[in-house]
């Protein structure tokens, strides 16, 4: 599971989820002699079929926090903005921008003849209905932080929107890529009660179909999308919470697309029957995976203990014995090698007598020999969870589990299928501790995960982190647009967080994204492989299925 951050949401990771998403494109492998990159005629036609280990929660994007969920949306929905592949911000919904000269007023020239997937034309009202709904109190949204920022909304015509910040707010434009909804639709109703989060409307390049829960989400090709008509002309999410049964369906063919575990990256796909028919690829990932603690639970509340926990793991095996060194150490929230990254915070190489030290430390201690630390009575022991079908959290637990058994505490874990684990665990704060992933947005800003006003119910500081500092300078490095200044920001707030400990920060993935060769039109880029998506397309001689509408 990939957990959303913020600004250009619901493109990044579409981007990520969907089409195997952005990073440095060192080491990236085609394992096919098929051109993946063109050299025939494009033809419009056939269906991909990609799998998918968690089934989405709700499609109406503000409402969701899943990445699942904002893979499907994304290709329903556009932003006013958008990247592009070499990571600058072009224009989507909007045809351009002009801002004025204090970086406070942004008005937005909107494309014309954009329509809903009903027909309704799309104008500027949606715009701010979107931007009103989400500031809404009453919608249990994670994203309002970076629309409370806009102190005046306004139509200055049906094509034209403007939005006015009483600060500088350095990810004012990007945030403006968040999914515009269809007011027509949702006006002067609960949106939690919007038959949109299972039939979502919107004015992207696919049109939903079909939602059968736990087992496929169905979309169709927009034949009027305003980028011009996708050349798939379908796309299906098949639910399979098994990665070994997915990949017996990738082998079989019955799916085009998934994400690789390491093992099947680098021994199960080196076969003829691969090299035939498929592309793969490999990157360092923009994301992480962590452990996270429920700051609410008195045992991680000394951050001694959370730093005794980081010194007994050890993250080297993880990368080695699980990620078969197909990924690089975390320790922080930044990927390595990007400008708001601080390689010089304090590290936590594997110490068992390091940890013990900062337990005792702490208080605790074995006092009745049973192998098992205890303090005032209370045994050392709580509970990870993680998500079903995701094999290397599971085996990284299991990791976690036997290394924190050596310094005296019980671990036990617990794997819990996808939806209910969003929903009745993570966001209602029932857990001790978890193994998850964040996605890094491509603007450092970091508020929305980390500030103590983000801790709500369903809201993504869902570990319960306060800190005052961490807030002030969370709050100074989105309020200047000087890049020089936030980059000081951020290397405080990731020498803080590392001291902190509220996450053991583990590693950075690659990214083993594995696609069938007869997709063809996919371009490597700064940003990946999935930002020309629309472009893809299988020659009318290799084309497999038809879309029924």
């Amino acid at each position: 599971m990939k957990y959303a951050c913020r600004s250009l949401m619901l493109f990044f990771i579409v981007m990520m989820c969907l089409v195997a998403g952005c990073g440095d494109m060192h080491g990236t492998e085609a394992s096919t002699q098929k051109d993946a990159g063109g050299g025939t005629t494009p033809a419009y036609g056939d269906i991909i079929v990609e799998g998918s280990i968690g089934d989405a929660c709700n499609l109406i994007p503000i409402l969701s926090t899943d990445a699942t969920s904002h893979s499907i949306s994304g290709l329903i929905f556009n932003g006013l903005v958008k990247y592009d592949k070499d990571l600058a911000i072009v224009g989507d919904l909007a045809e351009s921008w002009d801002i004025s000269d204090d970086g406070l007023v942004f008005t937005f020239h909107l494309r014309k003849g954009v329509r809903w997937h009903d027909g309704h034309p799309f104008t500027a009202d949606d715009v701010l209905y979107t931007y009103r709904v989400t500031v809404d109190p009453n919608t249990p949204t994670a994203y309002a932080g970076d629309f409370l920022k806009v102190t005046k909304a306004e139509v200055i015509d049906q094509h034209t929107f403007r939005a006015t910040y009483d600060e500088p707010f350095a990810p004012a434009l990007s945030s403006w890529g968040s999914a515009i909804l269809p007011k027509h639709l949702l006006e002067g109703a609960d949106i939690t009660e919007s038959p949109l989060s299972r039939h979502p409307v919107g004015t992207g390049p696919y049109i939903f179909k079909e939602w059968v829960t736990g087992q496929k989400i169905v979309l169709f090709s927009n034949p009027d999308y305003f980028e011009g008509k996708p050349y798939i002309d379908g796309y299906i999410m098949r639910i399979i919470p098994d990665m070994a049964t997915m990949f017996l369906e990738l082998r079989a063919q019955g799916i085009d697309r998934m994400n690789l575990t390491p093992l099947q990256y680098t021994r199960q796909t080196e076969t003829n029957l691969f090299r035939n028919n498929f592309n793969k690829y490999q990157y360092l990932s923009f994301g992480y995976t962590y452990l996270g603690y429920n700051l609410e639970n008195s045992l991680f509340r000394d951050r001694r203990v959370r730093q005794a926990l980081s010194y007994a793991i050890n993250k080297d095996e993880i990368i080695d014995g699980v990620l078969l060194g197909l990924g690089k150490i975390a320790t922080g929230p930044f990927k390595p090698g990007t400008w708001a990254y601080n390689p010089n915070v304090r590290q936590y190489p594997h110490s068992t007598a390091g940890a013990r030290e900062l337990l005792a430390e702490a208080g605790w201690n074995d006092t009745d020999g049973d192998g098992i630390l205890d303090k005032d009575g209370r045994p050392f022991s709580f509970e990870i969870i993680t998500n079903q079908g995701n094999e290397v959290r599971a085996k990284c637990a299991e990791i976690i589990q036997r290394r924190l058994a050596d310094i005296g505490i019980q671990v036990k874990i617990r794997v819990i299928e996808w939806a209910a684990f969003i929903n009745e665990f993570i966001n209602k704060k029932r857990f001790d501790a978890t193994i998850l992933g964040w996605t890094i947005t491509l603007d450092p800003d970091l508020y929305d995960v980390w500030h103590s006003s983000k801790t709500k119910p369903g809201e993504l500081n869902f570990i319960s982190y306060k800190n005052e500092d961490v807030d002030l300078l969370l709050e100074q490095g989105r309020s200047t647009f000087d890049t020089n200044e936030r980059k000081k920001c951020y290397d405080r707030i990731q020498e803080i967080l590392a001291e902190d400990q509220p996450y053991t920060f583990l590693y950075v993935p690659d990214a083993l994204p594995i696609i069938s060769a007869r997709f063809r039109g996919i371009e490597p880029a700064p940003l990946g492989i999935g930002y020309n998506f629309i472009k893809w397309y299988v020659p009318a001689a290799e084309q497999r299925y038809v879309m029924t509408r």
